[in-house]
């Protein structure tokens, strides 16, 4: 086994560069027709590094991005890296509500953000948080966030910006102030076990936790996933997924420059364009969760594409049904595409197939530990490892291990073992090669399309309805996104409510794959004999009573 890199981001950008200065690092194909080598995508990074020390960030500061997949979403990660920043992601999905929470409970100091996506205005949501934003001078926000002082925007234009906020072209201009030389000492400051990238994930406690992933964390891992998919010096990785996921942040651009693979994300997701981009920049590798695979597969014009440049990829992020992994191998010719397993606690990858096992692993298993990583599946009653092919907790400990979650002692404590073994929550069941396959979740998440959802934060919103008394959030099967979200709602005495009016109060205030697919309204919920609410049952009930019952036989790895 390889020794892992000690190395910082800001570094292993440089000495990537100083190898293939000329190398295309990073192509887009939309109308932005964008190409940069290696040399130039290093120079991007810089700029933002001395924009983000002029306008005052300092190292261990907290940033926030809230963009869809744009050029400057990957300059600021390497940028914010060379200079010390811990970068938080935003998901591209979130409302007010779920914003508000973010930024207060991260302490960051600088909001970098686009317009909007889709239906979602990102310009009014800020607005509504900083009311006075408009009569503000850039760089000194006021709201009920205090530490909340820079918000840049992030335009087609790099001139565009609001009222009270900086443009990208402002912070590149502040930038040329600071000389090479300051950027190098700061640079030279940091340490590869700093934490340098925070993600927020949803807990069975109600509200999301941020994630702290070191240098160390997300550079080993990219490089063990990379190396699992047996990446060679020249491959061009097609990638749909969301930088804000550590899927797109890690797996993806974080790999690419570990290994000096040519970028090809695209902005967001659209099965056409993913299709054009592997055809036209002959992309060896692609990634996706398995409903990009379905829609691309299903693409009225797929067999117009010319695909044979596809070797491997990964299929993650949730249940990966056979039969799909089948066709990406056969139709699509990814015939070494691989499955990985893990999750942001882990920075995030605990177990990948590789091409060397057999389609019949690759397809029903989420294969054996990466490389410098251990596993064991524990009975989570006692805690005492369970024999090879009984059902227990899957642990993992190793190099992707987090430092913990930001400001939440208990809750690392709870994660993390006093020796180090993290508590998946995942009910996994190991077999005498050391392959895994998932069985269930202990914690009652749902994945939804590559998402992940927590009932309990969901049902802490519902709690503020008027009307509703009581909530039960359930994740039922869905042959498109694998699941999708149930609420059982118990109204007040004497009130009533239609599914509709429950939906709308919804709008604009959590995202919308949050929002229940399925509202029902029950009069009490099944009980143990101690009074606690069996969950399971409500979803047997429904899946039944939804005629879902195709839909939960679907076999997945």
């Amino acid at each position: 086994m390889t020794e892992p890199l000690k190395v910082t981001i800001g570094d292993l950008l440089d000495q990537r560069t100083a190898l293939n200065p000329d190398k295309e690092a990073l192509i887009y194909t939309d109308e932005r027709n964008l190409r940069l080598t290696y040399r130039q995508f290093q120079e991007k990074a810089n700029e933002v590094a001395k924009g983000l020390m002029a306008l005052g960030v300092q190292k261990g500061d907290h940033i926030a991005i809230w963009a869809t997949n744009y050029p400057e979403w990957l300059y600021t990660q390497f940028g914010s890296a060379k200079m010390g920043a811990v970068l938080v992601t935003v998901n591209t999905n979130y409302r007010s509500y779920e914003l508000e929470y973010l930024l207060r409970q991260s302490d960051s100091t600088t909001l970098l953000m686009i317009e909007g996506y889709r239906d979602n205005n990102y310009v009014e949501i800020i607005k509504e948080l900083c009311p006075n934003l408009e009569e503000t001078e850039p760089g000194k926000t006021q709201s009920s966030l205090p530490l909340l002082k820079n918000i840049i925007f992030i335009g087609k234009d790099a001139t565009q910006k609001h009222p009270g906020m900086f443009s990208w072209n402002d912070l590149i201009e502040m930038g040329k102030s600071i000389s090479d030389e300051e950027l190098a000492a700061r640079q030279k400051s940091l340490h590869y076990d700093d934490a340098i990238n925070m993600q927020y994930t949803s807990g069975t406690t109600g509200f999301p936790k941020g994630v702290m992933l070191s240098h160390f964390n997300i550079i080993n891992n990219a490089k063990k996933v990379a190396e699992a998919q047996n990446w060679g010096d020249n491959e061009r990785l097609c990638f749909p997924v969301p930088l804000f996921h550590c899927f797109g942040c890690v797996m993806s651009s974080l790999a690419s420059v570990v290994k000096g693979a040519t970028m090809v994300p695209l902005e967001t997701f659209g099965p056409r364009e993913v299709l054009e981009a592997v055809e036209k920049e002959r992309c060896t590798v692609l990634y996706g969760v398995p409903t990009m695979f379905i829609a691309e597969l299903e693409h009225p014009d797929f067999e117009q594409f010319d695909l044979t440049s596809l070797r491997t990829g990964i299929m993650a992020g949730s249940p990966c049904p056979i039969e799909v992994m089948k066709k990406v191998v056969h139709k699509m010719g990814a015939k070494e595409i691989t499955i990985a397993y893990g999750q942001t606690e882990f920075s995030p990858v605990i177990t990948q197939t590789t091409p060397y096992d057999s389609l019949e692993r690759r397809v029903s298993t989420v294969g054996k530990a990466l490389p410098g990583v251990e596993v064991k599946i524990v009975d989570p009653t006692t805690g005492e490892e369970v024999p090879r092919g009984v059902q227990g907790e899957l642990c993992a400990r190793g190099f992707g291990t987090m430092i913990g979650y930001y400001k939440n002692e208990e809750a690392t404590a709870r994660a993390i073992d006093e020796d180090q073994w993290l508590h998946t929550g995942d009910l996994a069941i190991m077999d005498e090669q050391g392959y895994c396959k998932i069985t269930g979740r202990s914690k009652d998440m749902i994945i939804r399309g590559g998402e992940n959802i927590y009932p309990r934060e969901i049902e802490e919103f519902f709690y503020s309805h008027p009307k509703v008394r009581d909530v039960q959030i359930v994740g039922v099967p869905d042959p498109k996104y694998g699941e999708e979200v149930l609420a059982c709602i118990i109204l007040k005495k004497g009130d009533e409510a239609s599914e509709e009016e429950i939906r709308q109060y919804c709008q604009g205030k959590i995202s919308r794959h949050k929002i229940p697919r399925y509202i029902r309204f029950v009069d009490n919920y099944p009980m143990t004999a101690s009074g606690k609410i069996q969950k399971f049952k409500l979803k047997e009930t429904f899946i039944k009573e939804l005629g879902l019952e195709e839909a939960a036989n679907i076999e997945t790895a």
